[in-house]
């Protein structure tokens, strides 16, 4: 045994050891361009998918493995590190990194929380809404490491607390006085005395859930106004007269009591569970609206416009056009999901915002407050949100296709991209200062020369940048471009496209819809950015040999990348979700699995739709037949 524990813990290390060691015989036995290439893959993919070595480190092989196998030069392998999507990204970070800095992902999350109210149906509804619209510009994983932290305090404040039923029983006494016209002050004390005993009594045997002691106390007589709290569920029973009858009270088993230290009740519970697991999916579904919401989609761009860089098909604004409807489709029946498996059927009662509780109007006046906390919107957070707009609206209107875009004022063509525009604005954030331009005060000694720093402090700094930006991911893209280049110029993506061409006998949809199908499965138990580096090669040589527009695979197999929704380990938002403690892994698998099907329906229905006259997805394109050409041996 301690032989097997000692194996274990040295696992990752065996692993990087052996696997080399063990996949050898293929370039030696083989010694061609093929063989060797394929090695490097099969080896940097054995480390992606067992996350043996970091998954930066891991995409440093090709770095080193390529020029060893003689596949590609060391120059050419370093230029694929660093490419236009790199200058993109860094752009984005630095945007995240203002709203991050000046709250403004925080006063939009509770405005929208105090238009959608306190009820359970709503709120959930409001929350992936906002959670959708963050994620579009920010990574999945930072909208949720952002925007959980409000949704525990809004949760804790829909959550009653002993405070809340105290104040309940004080109102349940005090109707009971005046009603009953007591004949003393010591036979009033005596009666809301064995209220409160009754009620005692009463939460502790309904929280744990022991049916015969419920019935029982619910059956006694006298219970006055107590029934209504008693008997949410069944008929109330009254009887003659009498004496509360006393109940032996079964030994609480430690999860009982620990569920119920922490939620008053079952319904309280479904609706923790609801409201953190609908903003994961949130989020995911927001990622999937511009190009630049998740690395998957930055990775597909690059090897894309690398592969094929005479298509000019796929930009911002394409892409946005596309996968908004999706996404729309996604959030309505997610949400419909969600609310059907934890809170019911009944979308009147947690969606009517006619009717509130107390509790839910003690909630949303904690919104507010927390809301008015955050002052008036500053000059820094104007500033953001105008930068957001602003780089939005030059992202659609560079290329939009219709009608020619602003780039068209220049002469040069083909030398502006979305990451320009990112990068320009990005760079201007480090520049503007943090404060309002004014005319600065000087006066006598260091006071003047320190007012003039704080007043031309920019809006962000080197520091916040660095907080942000995913390093790791840089270079895992940047590996996914080397493997990519690799395969290319070998010539084992061709000789991989002939041992598929068995396939063409399958009509395109059912080639995608396996396609699916297949990447959707495998992303639930390796890295996003590792499966969709490890398929793209082989999907776009794939659709030249089966003569199907590249597109009708690639866009799908990015978007069911991102539905590795059902474990803990599919993606960083699942992790920080399930860190809270509110769901187990069972509930995430039961609902992952209803939002995965319902994203594999929605793209298939997209890309057999819209997708077709939107990419020309129904003939076979001129600049994957020159690709193909120019690939082969």
């Amino acid at each position: 045994m301690a032989l097997l524990k000692t194996l274990w813990g040295a696992r990752n290390l065996l692993l990087v050891v052996l696997i080399p060691l063990l996949l050898l015989p293929l370039p030696l036995i083989y010694p061609t361009s093929e063989a060797s290439c394929a090695y490097v893959l099969m080896v940097t993919a054995v480390y992606w998918v067992s996350e043996a070595v970091p998954l930066g480190a891991g995409a440093l092989v090709p770095a080193f493995l390529y020029p060893l196998f003689g596949v590609l030069k060391s120059s050419e392998v370093a230029s694929e590190y660093f490419k236009d999507t790199t200058l993109l990204l860094i752009g984005v970070i630095c945007l995240a990194a203002s709203i991050e800095k000046w709250n403004l992902h925080k006063r939009i999350a509770l405005r929208m929380v105090m238009l959608a109210g306190a009820k359970p149906g709503m709120l959930v509804l409001c929350f992936m809404c906002c959670t959708t619209f963050l994620s579009m510009w920010l990574s999945n994983t930072s909208t949720t490491a952002m925007v959980m932290p409000i949704a525990e305090a809004v949760l804790q404040q829909l959550i009653s607390s002993s405070s809340d039923l105290e104040e309940e029983l004080e109102v349940i006494a005090h109707d009971n006085h005046t009603s009953n016209d007591y004949s003393s002050e010591k036979e009033m004390k005596e009666d809301k005395g064995e209220a409160e005993e009754k009620l005692l009594q009463l939460l502790f045997i309904s929280e744990r859930g022991t049916k015969d002691g419920f019935n029982t106390l619910i059956n006694s007589k006298d219970m006055n106004e107590l029934n209504i709290l008693a008997n949410q569920n069944e008929a109330v029973k009254s009887e003659a007269n009498g004496h509360l009858p006393q109940i032996e009270l079964p030994p609480l088993d430690p999860e009982t009591e620990k569920y119920s230290s922490k939620y008053r009740t079952k319904r309280d519970h479904m609706i923790c569970k609801c409201l953190s697991l609908s903003i994961t999916y949130a989020a995911t579904i927001g990622g999937l609206i511009t190009i630049t919401g998740t690395s998957t989609s930055l990775i597909f761009a690059e090897q894309f416009n690398n592969r094929y860089p005479d298509a000019q098909v796929v930009n911002f604004g394409t892409w946005f056009i596309f996968s908004l409807p999706i996404s729309l489709i996604m959030l309505f029946l997610t949400w419909v999901w969600m609310h059907w498996l934890f809170l019911g059927c009944n979308f009147r009662e947690t969606c009517s915002l006619s009717k509130k509780t107390k509790q839910e109007e003690r909630s949303e006046k904690r919104f507010q407050e927390e809301y008015e906390k955050l002052g008036p919107i500053s000059y820094p957070e104007m500033v953001t949100g105008s930068f957001f707009v602003l780089m939005t609206l030059l992202w659609f209107s560079r290329e939009p296709g219709f009608v020619p875009g602003w780039v068209s004022v220049f002469e040069k063509k083909g030398y502006r991209s979305d990451a320009t525009v990112s990068v320009l604005l990005g760079f201007l954030l480090f520049l503007i200062p943090v404060k309002k331009p004014s005319l600065p005060r000087f006066t006598e000694g260091t006071s003047g020369s320190t007012e003039v720093s704080n007043q031309l402090a920019p809006m962000i700094t080197w520091k916040d940048f660095e907080k942000h930006m995913p390093w790791e991911i840089v270079i895992l893209v940047g590996g996914g471009y080397a493997l990519a280049a690799g395969c290319k110029v070998s010539g084992l993506s061709t000789w991989i496209g002939h041992q598929m061409e068995p396939m063409s006998s399958l009509s395109p949809w059912a080639v995608t819809l396996v396609t699916c199908l297949l990447i959707s499965t495998v992303t639930e138990f390796a890295s996003n950015p590792a499966t969709i580096t490890v398929f793209l090669p082989i999907l776009s040589t794939l659709s030249e040999t089966l003569r199907i527009n590249p597109l009708y695979t690639l866009i799908p197999a990015t978007m069911c990348v991102s539905f590795g929704v059902m474990l803990p380990v599919g993606n960083p938002p699942n992790a920080i979700v399930f860190s809270y403690g509110h769901c187990q892994i069972k509930d995430m698998v039961k609902a992952g699995f209803g939002v995965n099907v319902i994203g594999v329906v929605a793209v298939m229905i997209a890309i057999t739709t819209w997708g077709v006259p939107l990419f020309q997805l129904d003939k076979f394109p001129d600049w994957a037949v020159s690709t193909n050409v120019t690939g082969s041996p």
